[in-house]
């Protein structure tokens, strides 16, 4: 079996285990399963969504102003002195960290971090055109009228704003749901932490610990233990987490490396929390969940603007590449139903992000009477159960151009790690059981193409290095992950299509 050196699992590395198997969990565990969720919220989205507007609302007054009160209008040199203020003011209200979740539920504050950062970009302006000798250029009314506005436009609408995110916040769509890993008077400390000085910011679901008796009763500070950190594995799959919470010292280096070797197969952040350890590291060295500091173990992959911006690539891709290989998909679709009785398409139940699962459009390429729901037996070359139109498309990969639909349908990206069917099997081992660290491929949403695939890493696998590679190829690619890293697996795939023939 391949394996992954335990000692590397903070840089990234996973388990073997985390396979989905439907496991009982405790009655506890089971009531929080069911309760209805909300949607979470992304706090960095949020703040730049209010960064743009507010930008936008600043310079639309800016030269409003400029237009009702400059005769003749001077459009050539007020626009950019507009544009210039206005980069300027938002990179003061960020230096003033007036952009913080912490922050839009306050009122005195932000509007007093925020109209302060407004009067001194007001002052850099007054002495860029005292600098520049430009007073014969600007007009003393507007400047004058928009420092006031500004103000008064800034002040509404962060009050506007403190209104939606005190709402979110009652509503739970701002705390992250939360769970921690560990027990006892270590576990008691961080709780009273939490609701002390982070209960906005964090919904805690329970306890996870693989020890019992007094050092991990089964209630700590009115919080629930769930089960043991193993058990986390299935809670966190069938019920959103967003953040696991490490109480454990960093003395204990087996027990916090047993703990992450389990925990990396999920998509989520994994947090040391800093309450226990006697060591102090320079201010930068922490990160914090509310009020809380912590050390940063893991992060969830892709998260808040990169799931946004990969999403809308994967819609555009997707609609473009079904309206231009449509006549494509139609002559496939005609010469499959000439070659043989059946249906078109081929629907394979396969795991995808998370281990969660999703049900896989495929054009048919085998025989009716011969196919693998499961993928138990492998496709080889000159295999009697692929038809003749079957190993053409299969060869080019155009029995996979389906799974755009389940892309639009949120289900697949356009690039990512290839998902297997669920019986699939290397020297007749389950992929899983072939290779330690196979389910970290499930921390982001399969893709139609990925990196293993444009390096000759697709079609048959008869060995166990041959799906070891793979995975190693997926987990590179979600430790690197970037646009333009799709973007270049995306260009490469139609030609790496003619220089590779291991696909049957």
């Amino acid at each position: 079996m391949y394996r992954v050196d335990p000692r590397k699992a903070i840089e990234g590395h996973a388990s073997r285990q985390g396979g989905s198997d439907d496991r009982p969990l405790s009655p506890k565990a089971e009531v929080i399963i069911a309760a209805p969720v909300d949607s979470t919220l992304s706090g960095p989205v949020i703040a730049g969504v209010v960064q743009i507007v507010e930008a936008a609302l600043l310079a639309l007054l800016g030269y409003g102003i400029h237009a009702a009160y400059v005769e003749p209008p001077q459009d050539a040199f007020y626009i950019p002195v507009v544009l210039a203020t206005v980069l300027i003011a938002n990179i003061a209200f960020n230096a003033a960290r007036s952009h913080r979740i912490a922050v839009y539920r306050t009122v005195v504050s932000q509007v007093g971090r925020v109209l302060g950062a407004w009067a001194g970009v007001m002052l850099v302006l007054l002495v860029g055109i005292f600098f520049f000798k430009a007073g014969d250029l600007v007009s003393r009314v507007w400047l004058l009228t928009w420092f006031i506005s500004g103000a008064a436009l800034l002040v509404a609408y962060r009050l506007l704003v403190r209104v939606m995110v005190v709402r979110w916040t009652v509503q739970g769509r701002l705390k992250r749901r939360t769970v921690i890993v560990g027990g006892g008077n270590d576990a008691a400390l961080l709780i009273e932490q939490i609701q002390a000085g982070s209960a906005n910011d964090i919904n805690l679901l329970g306890l996870f610990d693989d020890r019992v008796g007094e050092r991990s009763p089964e209630m700590v500070s009115g919080c629930h233990k769930l089960g043991k950190v193993s058990d986390l594995i299935e809670f966190a799959r069938r019920t959103p987490v967003d953040l696991v919470i490490v109480s454990m010292p960093l003395s204990a280096e087996k027990r916090v490396l047993d703990m992450l070797t389990q925990l990396w197969v999920l998509p989520v952040d994994i947090r040391l929390s800093a309450h226990m350890s006697k060591l102090r590291f320079t201010e930068k060295a922490y990160s914090y969940v509310g009020d809380l500091p912590v050390l940063d173990m893991a992060d969830r992959p892709i998260s808040d603007w990169n799931l946004i911006f990969k999403s809308v690539f994967d819609k555009v891709v997707a609609l473009a590449a079904l309206i231009l290989l449509s006549p494509v998909m139609i002559a496939t679709a005609i010469a499959i139903k000439l070659e043989s009785k059946g249906p078109v398409f081929f629907i394979q139940h396969r795991h995808g992000f998370n281990n969660e699962l999703i049900r896989i459009y495929k054009f048919r390429s085998m025989r009716t009477d011969m196919l693998d729901q499961g993928a138990a037996k492998l496709v080889t070359r000159d295999d009697p159960r692929v038809t003749r139109v079957g190993k053409f498309i299969r060869r080019t990969s155009i029995d996979e151009l389906p799974q755009l639909f389940n892309v639009l349908k949120g289900e697949l990206s356009i690039v990512g790690p290839r998902p297997h069917a669920l019986q699939a099997k290397a020297a007749n081992q389950l992929y899983y059981e072939a290779v330690e660290g196979y389910f970290a491929r499930h921390r982001v949403k399969p893709g139609i193409t990925g990196w293993a695939q444009i390096n000759g890493w697709r079609g048959e696998t008869d060995t166990i290095d041959k799906i070891m590679q793979r995975v190693n190829h997926d987990l590179y690619y979600i430790e690197h992950w970037s646009l333009l890293f799709d973007f270049y697996i995306l260009v490469m795939t139609p030609i790496r299509l003619f220089t590779t023939d291991n696909a049957y």
